[in-house]
């Protein structure tokens, strides 16, 4: 009789879990790299054919104002995948981000009965990127003025048949939707899935060598018919005399400072945005083998990106800067019982998705998160009212390519950037309903919101002692890096991204170094 009980129990625990696993929904992310946010709504859409965006946004909410926590990739990464702010993970630059032990939100799905799978681009660990990304970071502080990063520049390839052009992130979206229409639509749990690209991420530029960076804009004559080149707008710039003191260093390092014509500018905007039609297209792979196994309509589908791309505007290409191309994100969500074709104006960020992923799967989020769930902003049936969202968006940077830690709010209609690295740096107060290019501070014309605002992120980050803390790490890094070279030091550093500046006088940026080294 005993056996016959605890069979019956097992019984009903077995179809409680099952039924529970066939009700919760299946999760999928597909996140890009350095895709700006404004392309999925308007006007930006109307720039670029993005079909497959388009398909999502009218499927379920795409979010008007969703912003990077960090914009730059690793550190990004970390906050989504962590749900927590850079300052708390200490995720200070693209080699210092989260311990290979930390949890994310897709173990705790795996914990909670989801199969899971990832493919492509994480980069949320600590120890990747190039030395001169490392090196370059640590070394904002001292007082030189180098060119990182090459020049900007376009380059046409293939023909108007050549679609695969970034072959990497087409073979990872390729074994990504096999095993969709292969493997999850037999499983008995649902499954969570993570797909992250690299496009619309810059290229390499080969003629700089093995440590440049990307700064090619590449792409086929297929990709540049979806762009309406006559939509394209040459971006307003500021005079370098006139511009803020970081903004000034980041168009200097990111090699920018040179002159360039409108037909320039006008090509490498044409090429970011053939570059997102890419993307784009690697969504609608996911979608279509989705739809083909039979999974789409018990599916939530996320798109979003680590960061933007500010492709030419403040005289600046790639990101490391709280302008709206470099931190504004894409973030569109549909899925079973959730709203369609809506638009929220609420102000959210990337922190915000590992609570949304917890409350999807009904599983208890932790309480160390600093985001908050988006379910109440989905009309999600379930969601309590209690859910509340507080309606504003912190972001941070550490890292190189800005001689500053750099702190932004975002609330309503203002935009907050604040700066502390133990120098004078005013903030930046920006009305973007009324200055949407972001060329007008102003935090002396609006004393008491600029005071507000500053209140704000104080109460959000101790902004002045986590900067104190980025400092020490920098000096306490390069010391041990320069330490481990002995003699090769010199060379070594006169050979980085930064080498056709350094070596025109050597002396004297080694002494810059070793100025900053010793505070003076």
């Amino acid at each position: 009789m005993l056996h016959l009980v605890v069979w019956i129990v097992l019984c009903q625990s077995f179809v409680q879990c099952l039924f529970h696993n066939r009700t919760r929904p299946n999760i999928v992310m597909v996140m890009a790299d350095a895709f700006d946010g404004r392309l999925t709504f308007d006007p930006g859409r109307r720039v670029v054919q993005l079909p497959y965006i388009n398909y999502l946004r009218g499927l379920g909410t795409t979010f008007l104002d969703a912003y990077t926590n960090s914009p730059i990739c690793c550190p990004s990464r970390a906050s989504m995948w962590s749900g927590q702010f850079a300052h708390l993970t200490q995720s200070w630059n693209n080699n210092k981000c989260l311990d290979g032990n930390a949890t994310t939100w897709m173990d705790s799905l795996e914990k909670s009965g989801y199969q899971t799978n990832m493919f492509g681009k994480l980069d949320y660990i600590s120890g990747s990127h190039s030395l001169s990304n490392r090196v370059e970071a640590w070394t904002r502080g001292v007082k030189f003025l180098l060119r990182q990063e090459g020049r900007p520049v376009t380059q046409l390839v293939g023909n108007a048949s050549t679609v695969r052009i970034m072959t990497k992130d087409w073979e990872t979206t390729d074994r990504a939707a096999q095993w969709l229409r292969d493997t999850a639509g037999r499983l008995h749990q649902p499954f969570a899935l993570y797909l992250g690209l690299n496009l619309p991420h810059a290229y390499k530029t080969d003629s700089l060598g093995p440590t440049g960076g990307g700064s090619t804009f590449l792409t086929s004559p297929y990709w540049l018919k979806k762009v309406s080149l006559e939509l394209i707008s040459v971006p307003k710039w500021l005079p370098m005399s006139a511009m803020h003191p970081v903004d000034y260093y980041s168009t200097f390092t990111k090699n920018c400072s040179g002159e360039f014509t409108q037909g320039e500018i006008r090509n490498i905007r044409a090429f970011y945005y053939a570059m997102c039609a890419e993307a784009d297209a690697m969504l609608g792979q996911v979608l279509g083998a989705l739809r083909s196994a039979g999974l789409l309509d018990n599916t939530v589908v996320m798109f979003t990106a680590d960061h933007g791309d500010l492709a030419m505007e403040h005289r600046q290409y790639y990101k490391m800067s709280m302008f709206e191309g470099s931190a504004h994100v894409p973030l569109l969500i549909a899925g079973p019982g959730l709203a369609s074709g809506r638009q929220s104006t609420q102000t959210v960020s990337l922190v915000d998705l590992y609570p949304t992923v917890m409350a999807l799967a009904g599983i208890p989020a932790p309480g160390s998160l600093s985001g908050h769930s988006l379910l109440p902003l989905l009309s999600w049936p379930g969601a309590s009212p209690a859910e509340t969202h507080p309606g504003w968006a912190l972001s941070e940077y550490h890292g190189c390519n800005a001689n500053a830690s750099t702190y932004m709010l975002r609330k309503g209609r203002w935009k907050y950037i604040a700066y502390a690295d133990g120098q004078s740096i005013p903030p930046q107060l920006f009305d973007l309903t009324q200055d949407k290019e972001e060329l007008h501070n102003v935090v002396t014309k609006f004393p008491k919101v600029g005071a507000y605002m500053e209140e704000q992120l104080r109460s959000i980050v101790a902004y002045p002692k986590v900067s104190q803390a980025v400092q020490l790490y920098n000096k306490q890094q390069f010391i041990s890096w320069r330490k481990g070279l002995g003699g090769y030091y010199s060379k070594v550093i006169a050979n980085l991204r930064w080498h056709v500046d350094w070596q025109r006088d050597m002396l004297a940026n080694e002494k810059a170094v070793d100025d900053w080294l010793n505070g003076i």
